[in-house]
């Protein structure tokens, strides 16, 4: 366990966080900043209500939906509390740096998994960073590498993480044995991964908008019973977040560096930008052209860390849980009990019961799209849903600590893996997006892109026109 912990603060010191915030960077300033100036057009994917041809279609929302499946998860509700009881108020301001530059990483993610995916036999599609690195980069090795990866952290330990927060969070409200509570878990879960992608995307399009109104709309009315207090707490969260010195806060005193350290892990725990877990899902879209897709990412990202995350930060700052010395999914049923009285505890279960069943459904679906591309064996993916569902069930029995520092870890090796390929590949992300604001100008409503053509080829036989 420690020495775990000491390689994590290694890679999430500053060689990790350099890396995504750097890329964030990066895409920003090569793609013109598309967070800012195509805003606007992230909402267009909410009122998209364009029919599939074919019933086995997935549509971008539904596709959007499956992706906010694994970033509208324990993520906002744990992870968050988790970065403000070890990094302080200041890891929020990270986490919302981490968001804002994130929606750029997404962007290109997604574009990419459009680009490069393939179709199956059933008439869906698949893809994701195995695919672009594989296709695009031109090194499998690499390729396997991110994918057996991905199928460790997202099908065992973001799986377990989740498990072990709704068993928490049952603790505080249900006098009854963990196991059951896994084994009623466990059995649902079972019911949609076995159904495949499209039973997947049609539960997420129904279940992911209902739960996040209902939570959003929750927290804001705490936030705005103590209205006359956020301004305060938004001046701390901005100053803590650049404290040098370590100054009473909470049960322990927190540092730029925890802020820093906490804020962007717990961040890209809570929206996925740059460790390549939602491009899988968003590479399942049927869409006229991969920047709709890719803009789709964006308000995933943005709509999970800058309002979700938010949501549960505030609550928890402004009913003054933080000093509670509570951490994880404790803190943030403290929070709502103080907001809302006693009944507050059991709102937040029912909300981590819903969001991590969700999230289990998402990233065992992460997990199985990168054994596919490994080994196309149907009876070996069912070996490997029988697998995640099993260590759901021990998940009770592992200490929090131990399964937050194996997500961190296999977070940073995600990362390590499929950033550099971004990186690589961003030249492709520009072009598409150019052919994209190309047709826009040139009084196309709705642009369309060719499928049939490789995007390689298209580079070399037509020069990209500046935007």
């Amino acid at each position: 366990m420690e020495f775990l912990q000491s390689i994590n603060n290694v890679f999430w010191g500053w060689l990790i966080a350099g890396l995504l915030l750097g890329s964030g960077i990066f895409f920003a300033v090569r793609l013109s900043f598309p967070q800012i100036r195509y805003f606007r057009q992230l909402f267009s994917v909410l009122t998209d209500k364009k029919k599939s041809v074919n019933e086995k279609d997935i549509s971008g929302f539904g596709a959007l939906c499956g992706a906010l499946s694994s970033q509208v998860g324990t993520g906002s509700l744990v992870g968050v509390a988790s970065a403000l009881a070890s990094g302080g108020p200041g890891a929020i301001f990270w986490m919302w740096v981490t968001g804002l530059l994130g929606m750029g990483i997404s962007f290109a993610e997604a574009t990419l998994a459009i680009l490069f995916r393939e179709s199956n036999k059933d008439g869906t599609y698949s893809g994701g960073p195995a695919y672009y690195i594989s296709k695009g980069v031109n090194c499998k090795p690499l390729a396997i590498a991110f994918s057996i990866s991905m199928i460790i952290s997202m099908g065992f330990f973001y799986p377990m993480v989740q498990g072990n927060s709704v068993i928490l969070a049952t603790k505080g409200v249900i006098d009854i044995n963990p196991l059951w509570i896994s084994v009623i878990l466990v059995s649902l879960v079972s019911v949609i991964i076995f159904g495949g992608v499209k039973r997947i995307s049609d539960f997420s399009a129904f279940f992911v908008p209902f739960l996040s109104i209902s939570y959003i709309s929750l927290s804001l009315f705490i936030i705005l019973l103590n209205f006359r207090e956020l301004p305060i707490i938004l001046i701390l969260i901005v100053k803590s977040a650049f404290n040098f010195n370590a100054a009473a806060g909470g049960a322990a005193g927190y540092t730029i560096y925890m802020a820093f350290r906490y804020g962007v892990a717990r961040g890209l725990f809570s929206n996925d930008a740059g460790n390549g877990t939602t491009p899988s899902m968003h590479a399942t879209a049927v869409v006229n052209h991969p920047v709709t897709q890719g803009f789709s990412a964006m308000f995933g990202t943005f709509f999970t860390t800058m309002i979700i995350c938010s949501c549960t930060a505030l609550t928890i700052l402004l009913t003054g849980a933080l000093n509670s010395g509570q951490t994880g999914v404790e803190l943030t049923q403290t929070a709502f009990n103080l907001g809302i009285g006693d009944w507050g505890k059991h709102v937040v279960f029912v909300a981590m019961v819903l969001f991590g069943f969700k999230s289990i459904i998402a990233d065992i679906y992460y997990g199985e799209v990168n054994l596919h591309w490994i080994i196309n064996n149907n009876k070996a993916t069912y070996f490997y849903r029988i697998l995640c569902c099993s260590l759901v069930m021990i998940c009770g029995i592992i200490p929090v600590e131990t399964i937050w520092e194996l997500v961190d870890f296999s977070a940073a090796m995600l990362i390590v893996f499929n950033v550099p390929a971004l990186l690589i590949l961003s030249k492709y992300v520009l072009f598409v997006l150019q052919d994209y604001v190309l047709q826009k100008n040139s009084g196309i409503k709705d642009p369309k892109w060719d499928y049939k053509s490789n995007i390689k080829t298209l580079m070399m036989n037509k020069s990209s026109s500046k935007i």
